[in-house]
């Protein structure tokens, strides 16, 4: 119930598992649902909401796919007031056009990470070449436009209550090229894959150039998202995409953790796990804290992933649009939205 993707249903639900026909505790009703084209929701008609009467009768939510250049003509065209998320170079074009801006400070972020079962990521010395090659503000700059702040590898963020500061671990080419030859994996070509959204594709772009320059042999691979979620926890070297939870110890136990269904890296550290176990049972965040230096540490220098950034969320709407912001976690508040037009 604490994750944020958690749906609570009615206790009859698995009698017709239909979600567009559950009855709900909303404003909102969905009346029509295309996979990949749109949804369609309207204003619940003889229905008390707890929370007050809600401005809008209905809202349309189109898919103009992964090319954020149909997007941004239909918001200058008038033909939809929002879009559900700026990012890279977009945000400065929208403002320029006058768009309203909200914006967001989080801790979403992509990771791009080894799967340890997989050869040749089972082996540390390539992993931890791997982010020693790596310039994690270069990414940021270069791959996200600079709309965040620089991480450290460990996938805790600093405005989790939780968060242990560590020294930082500057950019090493040298001694990523000391770790290669270390590894033995000789000119072995690596493919580093990812899906073809803007804030992910460029940031392994960034990196696949880094680990190039520290005499890796890296071969880039864009899979359409449409076929890329299938198999996401499978590929050998590969950029994921994660949203916030409001702990740090939220996520290191969904992604991290040995044997739990979101752990893509396949890592597994009796070691790792007993202190974060250890932390997740602690309520109070001054004391959780005190045992987060540790799980960071083993969880960095296992160098199965590389964290480049902590994005900052942003979204553009026509000034008419009143009261829809940006949330972390990408939650749409819609009750209170209006148009002053």
């Amino acid at each position: 119930m604490c994750d944020y993707p958690a749906l609570i249903v009615h206790r009859d639900f698995d009698k017709n598992p239909d979600t567009i026909k559950m009855p709900g505790t909303g404003p909102f009703e969905i009346v029509e649902y295309e996979v990949g084209k749109k949804a369609v929701l309207k204003r619940r008609e003889g229905f008390t909401w707890f929370g007050g009467e809600p401005y809008l009768d209905g809202i349309e939510f189109l898919d103009y796919g992964a090319e954020i250049s149909a997007t941004v003509s239909a918001l200058e065209s008038g033909e939809v007031d929002a879009i559900y998320q700026t990012v890279g170079e977009t945000v400065k074009l929208l403002d320029d056009m006058k768009m309203a801006k909200e914006e967001v400070v989080t801790a979403s972020t992509i990771v791009i990470r080894c799967n340890v079962a997989q050869k040749p990521f089972d082996n540390k010395d390539l992993r931890n070449a791997i982010q020693l090659a790596t310039d994690n503000a270069a990414i940021l700059k270069l791959g996200y436009n600079d709309a965040g702040t620089v991480g450290e590898n460990h996938h805790v963020c600093p405005i989790h209550p939780e968060y242990f500061e560590l020294p930082k671990v500057p950019r090493d080419v040298a001694k990523a090229k000391e770790m290669l030859a270390k590894s033995g994996i000789g000119d072995m070509e690596l493919e580093l894959i990812s899906y073809e959204a803007e804030y992910v594709k460029n940031p392994a772009d960034v990196m696949a150039e880094n680990c190039r320059e520290a005499g890796m042999k890296v071969k880039r691979t864009v899979i359409p998202g449409s076929s890329f979620w299938n198999d996401w926890t499978k590929y050998p070297w590969s950029t994921t995409e994660w949203n916030m939870r409001p702990l740090g110890v939220q996520v290191l136990a969904l992604a991290y953790r040995s044997g739990e269904a979101w752990n893509e890296c396949a890592y597994a550290n009796p070691d790792f796990d007993a202190k974060l176990n250890a932390a997740l049972a602690i309520a109070d965040a001054a004391k959780r804290k005190e045992v987060m230096k540790d799980v960071e540490v083993i969880l960095q220098d296992s160098g199965v992933i590389v964290q480049p950034f902590w994005r900052a969320l942003y979204r553009h709407h026509a000034p008419y649009v009143k009261g829809l912001g940006m949330h972390q976690t990408f939650e749409l508040h819609m009750e209170k939205v209006w148009l002053d037009k």
